[in-house]
This record gives C-alpha cells, sequence and structure tokens, in this order.
C-alpha cells in the first residue's frame, strides 16, 4: 500500500494576504499567518503552538479571571498549612499553651474549607473554559476545512482531517480544562514553597535547590522524546481511521473479492505500529516518571536527616523542621506533577500545531480582498481565455492546454473526448475550485479570480457524475440544493426529475431516511435526486457531468426531456458520450489532451470525420449490436 501522505502545509511569508473570516472568526485571524497547501509542513519542537490558542481563551475573561482567583486561594490555602502546623509543634503540646490546640486546629478547619471550595471553583471554570474552547475551535477548524480545495484533499486523507477534529481537540480540551490548571497551580506552590523554604532556612534551601536541578533536567530531555512520539501517536492514529475507512466503504467490493482475509492483515498491520509508537511512549514516561520520583523521595529523606541533626544540634526547632519538609514536600511534589504533566503539555502542543495547521491552511480559489460582483440579473456569459492547467498532483501533466471558448447566454454546449480530455477539468475550473495556471475565466463579464467563490457558485448547478447521498431523508436531500425552499417547491423539482415517482413509494414518502451515502436506493435513483437538486436551485448556469449515465433507457428519457426543460433559458454545459445528448446541444466541442481539436453541430463534425466522426461511430456500432456495447462507454468516457 502507498505510504501515507503527509499534511501538505507551509508557513506563508509575512506579507501573505490572510484569508477574510466571518465575524464570529474573528479572534483566530490573529493567529499565525495563513498557510498555503504545498509540502513538508514544518515542526515545533517547543510548547510555543500553544500560544495561539490564547484567542480562544479571550473570548472568555470572566471564565479566566474565576480560575485564575480560584487558582491563587487554593495556593495560597495551601501554603498556609505549614506555618499552621509549626506553631502547633512549638507551642501547642504543653499545659501553659493548651488554647493554642484549638485555635490553630479551628484555622486549620478555615484553612481546608477554603481550599476545598476554591478547588471545586477552579474544576468548574476550567472545565467549562476547556469545554466552551473547544467546541469554538472546532468549529473554526471545521469552517476552514469547508472552504479548502479538492487540491487539499487530493494530498490530505479525510481520516486525517478527522483525526484531527476529534483525537486532537480532545488533547486540548484536557490541558485547557485541567492540564493547564494543574500545571499552573504546581507553579504557583512551587514558586511560593521555594520564598517560604529560604524564609525557614536558608541553610537547608541549597539542598532543595540542588534537588530541584536533579528532578527538572530529567524533565526537559525526556519531554522532547515524549512530544515527538506522541505527535507520532496521533499520526498512527490516523492511519487506524483511514484504513478501517477505507474498507468499510468498500465493504461490498472487499466481500465481492474476498480480500477480508488481507484488509484484516493491512489492518493488524497499522494497529501494530501504533501499539508500537504507543509503546515507545510509555516507557519514556515511565523512565521519566521513575527518575522523579524517586529523586524526589530521596531528597526529602535526605533533607529530615540534615534536619534533625541541626533540631539535636540546637539550631532550629522541631516546628522549624516540621514547616521546612512540610513546604520540602509541597515543592518537590509540585516539581514532581510538574513532570507529569509536562509529558500532556507537549502532546497538547503537537495537537495544537497539528489542528492549527487545518485552521490556517490557505485555500485555493480564495475570496479576494476586494472581490468584483458579478452583474445583475446574472445572464450566464462564459468565456475561457487560453487556459492552461495542471493538477497539483500530477504537476508533469497538462489537464488543459490553450484552452479557449466563447459560450453565449442560453446556449447549451456538449463537451465530448476520449477519457483524460479534460472535459471535467473544465467544469471543476468554472467552479474556481482550483488556481489557474494559465489564462483568464470570464463569467458575465467578470474574471472569476476576481469575484466571491460564493457568489460565482450560488449562479451554478452541478449534477455530478458520481451522485452525493447524505445520511438524512430525502426531502433534506433535495432541499440541499435550496435551503429555503419549500416542501411543495422539492416536491415540484422531484416531478420534474422523475423523481417523484419512486420517492412516493418510499414506507415514509420523501421523509424516509436513505441510508448513508443513499444505500437503499439504486444508482439511477440517487442520480435523479441530484437532477432534483440542481433543478431546484434554479441557476443560471447548468452543469452536467454525465447527468444520465446511471439511467436505464426509460427512466433516461424521462430525464432528458426534463433537463432538456430545465436548460431552456440557461446556460447549459454537458460532458456526454450519448448521442441522445450529444444531438440535443447547439454546439459540441470536441477535446483531447487538455485542447478543443473540432466544434460544431453532430452532422457537421461527421462529415468532417476525425476524432468525433470515430466516437460516433464506435457508439452507433455498440447501438446497433454490430459492436461490443461497452464500446461506446470507452470510447467517449468522463475525463477524471
Amino acid at each position: 500500500m502507498p505510504g501515507r501522505p503527509g499534511v501538505v502545509l507551509y508557513a506563508a511569508p509575512a506579507t501573505a494576504q490572510r484569508d477574510p473570516v466571518s465575524e464570529t472568526d474573528t479572534a483566530t485571524s490573529e493567529l499565525a499567518a495563513p498557510l498555503v497547501e504545498t509540502a513538508s509542513p514544518p515542526r515545533s519542537r517547543s510548547v510555543r503552538p500553544l500560544r495561539r490558542l490564547w484567542p480562544f481563551l479571550a473570548r472568555y475573561p470572566g471564565a479566566l479571571l474565576g480560575a485564575l482567583a480560584a487558582l491563587i486561594a487554593s495556593s495560597a490555602a495551601t501554603l498556609a498549612i505549614p506555618p499552621a502546623i509549626r506553631r502547633v509543634i512549638d507551642l501547642g503540646f504543653s499545659a501553659a499553651n493548651a488554647g493554642f490546640v484549638d485555635r490553630y486546629f479551628l484555622a486549620l478547619m478555615g484553612v481546608a474549607a477554603v481550599l476545598a471550595l476554591a478547588t471545586a471553583g477552579r474544576y468548574y471554570a476550567v472545565t467549562w473554559l476547556g469545554e466552551r474552547v473547544v467546541a469554538d475551535l472546532r468549529r473554526a477548524v471545521y469552517r476552514r476545512v469547508l472552504s479548502l480545495s479538492p487540491a487539499f484533499f487530493e494530498t490530505t486523507r479525510t481520516a486525517e482531517v478527522l483525526s484531527r477534529l476529534t483525537t486532537d481537540t480532545t488533547l486540548i480540551q484536557a490541558l485547557v480544562g485541567a492540564t493547564a490548571s494543574v500545571a499552573l497551580r504546581n507553579l504557583f506552590l512551587l514558586v511560593g514553597g521555594l520564598s517560604m523554604l529560604v524564609l525557614t532556612s536558608p541553610r537547608l534551601t541549597g539542598f532543595v535547590l540542588l534537588l530541584m536541578v536533579v528532578v527538572v533536567l530529567p524533565i526537559v530531555g525526556f519531554g522532547r522524546v515524549v512530544r515527538r512520539l506522541s505527535r507520532e501517536t496521533q499520526d498512527r492514529i490516523a492511519d487506524i481511521g483511514a484504513v478501517a475507512g477505507e474498507s468499510l466503504d468498500g465493504i461490498r467490493v472487499v466481500q465481492a473479492y474476498t480480500q477480508e482475509a488481507s484488509e484484516r492483515a493491512r489492518f493488524a498491520a497499522v494497529v501494530e505500529r501504533s501499539f508500537a509508537v504507543s509503546i515507545s511512549r510509555t516507557r519514556a514516561r515511565t523512565l521519566l516518571t521513575f527518575v522523579v520520583i524517586f529523586f524526589i523521595f530521596a531528597g526529602v529523606v535526605g533533607i529530615l536527616w540534615i534536619g534533625a541533626n541541626h533540631v539535636l544540634a540546637g539550631d532550629m526547632t522541631g516546628g522549624v523542621l516540621g514547616q521546612f519538609v512540610l513546604y520540602a514536600v509541597i515543592t518537590a511534589s509540585s516539581a514532581g506533577q510538574l513532570s507529569e504533566v509536562w509529558g500532556e503539555v507537549q502532546r497538547a502542543a503537537g495537537a495544537t500545531e497539528r489542528l492549527l495547521e487545518l485552521r490556517e491552511a490557505r485555500p485555493e480559489g480564495a475570496t479576494p480582498a476586494s472581490p468584483i460582483a458579478l452583474p445583475r440579473p446574472a445572464r450566464g456569459a462564459l468565456r475561457f481565455e487560453a487556459v492552461g492547467f495542471h493538477y497539483p498532483a500530477r504537476p508533469d501533466r497538462s489537464a488543459l492546454d490553450g484552452f479557449s471558448l466563447d459560450i453565449a447566454p442560453g446556449e447549451t454546449v456538449a463537451l465530448v473526448g476520449p477519457s483524460g480530455a479534460g472535459k471535467t477539468t473544465v467544469f471543476q475550473l468554472l467552479l474556481h475550485f482550483y488556481n489557474l495556471g494559465a489564462g483568464h475565466i470570464l463569467f458575465d463579464g467578470v474574471d472569476i479570480a476576481q469575484a466571491d467563490p460564493q457568489e460565482l457558485r450560488a449562479r451554478i448547478g452541478v449534477v455530478p457524475q458520481e451522485t452525493v447521498i447524505f445520511s438524512t431523508d430525502a426531502m433534506e436531500n433535495i432541499r440541499f440544493g435550496r435551503s429555503e425552499a419549500t416542501d411543495d417547491q422539492v416536491r415540484e423539482a422531484a416531478r420534474l426529475a422523475h423523481a417523484d415517482e419512486f420517492l412516493a413509494r418510499l414506507p415514509d414518502g420523501y421523509r424516509t431516511y436513505l441510508g448513508e451515502k443513499g444505500v437503499r436506493l439504486s444508482g439511477g435513483q440517487r442520480q435523479r435526486i441530484a437532477i432534483a437538486r440542481a433543478i431546484l436551485k434554479n441557476p443560471p448556469v447548468l452543469l452536467l457531468d454525465e447527468a444520465t449515465s446511471a439511467l436505464d433507457a426509460e427512466s433516461e428519457r424521462l430525464v432528458q426531456e426534463a433537463l432538456a426543460q430545465a436548460s431552456r433559458g440557461r446556460t447549459t454545459l454537458v460532458i456526454a458520450h450519448r448521442l441522445a445528448t450529444v444531438l440535443r446541444a447547439d454546439r459540441i466541442v470536441v477535446m483531447e489532451h487538455g485542447r478543443i481539436v473540432a466544434t460544431g453541430r453532430h452532422d457537421e463534425l461527421v462529415r468532417q470525420g476525425g476524432l468525433y466522426a470515430r466516437l460516433a461511430a464506435l457508439q452507433l456500432a455498440g447501438a446497433d449490436g454490430a459492436g461490443p456495447r461497452a464500446a461506446p462507454e470507452r470510447a467517449v468516457a468522463v475525463a477524471p
């Protein structure tokens, strides 16, 4: 199997123009410069990617301040316990000072109450904040993913994107909702504990600082290893989803070719690779935990031994030693917990880097800074001027080369030619899914590169060869063409597409759930739903990519009549290989190797001979039974 393609992003120059964002996305526009779709994304070697989460956090200052206040209160309460213990030890255990016992233990109960209340408040505030930030982040990233061009998905798997939207955001939620709070709390305790250690016994503090150095060094060294392995773990998890998704999406093909065993073996190999990387990460964290805990407790025992000798020598009281030991324990345990959460912070940094790569990806065909408005009302005049184009995944092969074509408003033009001629590429470029390599495309006299892609696409209806059916009912699948359409308008579009007759027979009619990817429908039924969508949209330009290829002869006749009626008064481009479609066109454009080799009507092109005459002859031979029925399918196939 081919290796997993990397996510193809790199940081744009500082002068690169930023993509416009919606009003709900203002904060995210302040992140790092947008990324463009190309090779080898950069790998950050620190936790600096976490700083790019700040615009999401800054939206909720109340929750931030509340969490910070609770954090300070709980840390202060913790640091207040050792002095109380010192007073109890030094002054409370004698008959003369018996009253101290009641007051100090009552004070300790008050400290415990403050600590409990502050900890509970902190937990609620940071948990709410984590959930809210992740929800906003998912929405922002998904908004950007929907705007990315097909070129992005030629090199990035859908499973990789889904992994980032789910697994990676879960890591960020854990960071914001728990890990960051624990880290800050232990940082406060570490700083406060060290300060109190110096005030309590400067002499013993030197030993504690030496202990801190011994603890911190493994954190820094192992932290880098853990972060690298954590990111690799996320990549391997994405591999698992990709392999499983491919097999399940094509389960009928897998079973038809009896490839269950090979697919199980392929999935098992990916799972084992993921397991191996996870175990490597676990080993690194295990060794880190052992080193930190051993040195912490060895250091505490050493400090107790030194302090006990000072008490015996009369250099300090038992209460001072008790206070110092408690602060030493607080400080050392804080350092130990910081080492624990540091691995989680590293993982979250890697997840943030991966997720924001998607958020900052710069789509091809992005909206210009000052888009030119398309004329109203739309006429549907199209002009291709010396268009040249290479697909990003095939840079060495020209999909279109010097393609020039004028299409008048209301004209029906059929594009024919062998597979790979560039017919579907014409549709892709007209929809501005890709940036042109050369030339211009004009829609009603406006260069589409200077227009808003949303406004452009709103004026174009598409019936693709491979129909996409969403996991909802038939009514909503057709309404996808125009979301504000009424139920009656949906039914009328279905009637014109000759879909009403089979939809009405479904168990719940138009409200029948069609299954994942329309699995409950036949190919012809799915295609008629796609035609109904386009009719419902009622656009000035209609693109038909083999719109009747999956229909039987009777359904094709009915749909051809519906499409002929729907095409009246609008510009129509048809990719076709059947003569029934070609004969209806005002003009036929014959394409080969990305170029136009002939234009005209059917009779003219047949008389001229050449490519079109050969294609027509092959199809007629198949229709008359003089040749194989599959011949016309091969002869005038759809370009990829």
